[in-house]
């Protein structure tokens, strides 16, 4: 089986700062791609960040300049660093892992409400 858990997430006042965690562990072979998606109330999930098991990233053009992804392969560790934060990036932020394994595919974390205040 495969986890995924996020953390760090909470409330903060606009142009304010938090650091997101998300943590895969149990059975798998590796990890390729890892996002972070979020979803607003009575709104669709959409992508944040995305980032390759070597590095290379892409982001949603909302948060280019705001947001930086980044992860640790050796703990199977991905973040996101969110600076200049505004009341429109309230949201559920949920991580995705896409997994090589027993059963390979994308394993979703329960998700980490972030909330900015205006």
């Amino acid at each position: 089986q495969v986890q995924v858990r996020e953390s760090g997430g909470g409330l903060v006042q606009a142009g304010g700062s938090l650091r997101l965690s998300c943590a895969a562990s149990g059975s798998f072979y590796r990890i390729n791609d890892m996002g972070w998606y979020r979803q607003a109330p009575g709104k669709q999930r959409e992508l944040v960040a995305r980032i390759t098991s070597g590095g290379s990233t892409n982001y949603a053009d909302s948060v280019k300049g705001r947001f930086t992804i980044s992860r640790d392969n050796a703990k199977n560790t991905l973040y996101l660093q969110m600076n200049g934060l505004k009341p429109e990036d309230t949201a559920v932020y949920y991580c995705l892992a896409e997994v090589v394994s027993a059963v390979s595919g994308g394993y979703w974390g329960q998700g980490t409400q972030v909330t900015v205040s205006s």
